[in-house]
């Protein structure tokens, strides 16, 4: 059987095709991947060992001479991420107050565009980029929750930046670049680990998906998910393209909601009360956000790669 080729034929197949299998198990068998040891390990709650051993091995092929290209691409896209968020809420903000538009509020929209999926962008930037879209997730990886929200809602005086985090979140990159440039062995020895780790990343993540949230999120979460999609790429492709000179790919990767940004709404409500009435609709929608945009996000990237090509673009014909 041609698993794998029929799977890779598919857009994003390496990274949407186990992500949804994943979520469908989690819908339909809630039970089978919570049966404890290596299964439960391996298929379940494993998302976060898979990126941190996938950035172990992509931070091995990071030349340390050359680290300035990943953190200029990582600054560029996280800034054009930001303002996909940030702009467009300032603008529904002034213009229709805080019911927002057609359902869509304010809050919704600085929760759901501003932050993206790590996990989703690694798994894609492994099946289309090289070492240096990989190694930009060391700066993109702090949009990945509330952090960038607290700011666009101008709370960002009573968050805190917790160093430490940010330091943990990328400390297994960190080793892979030392370990990759003080022995060429253990570059090679680690390289396949990037595709490797893939699959096991992306249904891992999937299982971490509620596949119910877009019924409870309604017409408006199904909204809110193509208007992440839409906006993103209206500020990170471009910018992916005309200011990094790269194809767009890497931008079109970003077009996500992260997983954890359905806490965002709530966290916004305790710093700012006024939000709590809000709170409830606001979550609903992002859950079903985070859904939507996990499923149209590889396929976007793979049309953008494929359109203005990708490093990988030559091994796949």
């Amino acid at each position: 059987m041609k698993i794998l080729k029929t799977v890779q034929k598919i857009p994003g197949g390496l990274m949407v095709v186990p992500l949804l299998l994943g979520a469908i198990t989690n819908l339909l068998f809630p039970g089978l991947l919570s049966i404890g040891g290596l299964t439960t390990a391996t298929f379940k709650t494993g998302a976060g060992a898979f990126i941190g051993a996938s950035l172990l091995s992509v931070g091995s092929q990071i030349t340390i001479t050359k680290i300035g290209e990943p953190m200029k691409r990582g600054f560029v896209l996280l800034s054009a991420k930001f303002l996909s968020g940030f702009l467009p809420t300032l603008i529904v903000a002034k213009v229709f107050g805080p019911t927002g538009v057609l359902g869509i509020t304010p809050l919704m929209l600085l929760a759901g565009v501003t932050n993206s999926n790590g996990g989703m962008y690694l798994g894609l930037m492994t099946e289309f980029g090289d070492e240096n879209d990989l190694g930009a997730q060391s700066l993109l990886g702090i949009n990945d929750g509330p952090f960038l929200t607290l700011i666009g809602m101008g709370l960002a005086g009573l968050a805190t930046f917790d160093v430490i985090a940010l330091l943990a979140s990328v400390g297994t990159l960190i080793v892979g670049v030392i370990l990759g440039n003080l022995d060429h062995d253990i570059r090679e020895f680690l390289k396949p680990g990037i595709l490797f780790t893939l699959p096991f990343l992306a249904f891992a993540l999937g299982t971490g998906l509620n596949l119910m949230n877009v019924f409870t999120g309604g017409i408006t979460g199904i909204l809110l998910g193509i208007v992440v999609v839409f906006l993103t790429a209206l500020f990170t492709i471009p910018a992916d393209k005309f200011i990094l000179k790269r194809p767009g790919y890497a931008g079109a990767a970003i077009c996500t909601t992260a997983g954890n940004a359905v806490a965002v709404p709530a966290i916004l409500a305790e710093l700012n009360p006024t939000l709590a009435g809000q709170v409830e609709t606001a979550t609903a929608a992002v859950a079903a956000a985070v859904i939507v945009t996990a499923i149209l996000c590889p396929i976007v990237t793979s049309f953008v790669a494929k359109r203005y090509g990708y490093p990988k673009m030559e091994k796949s014909l």
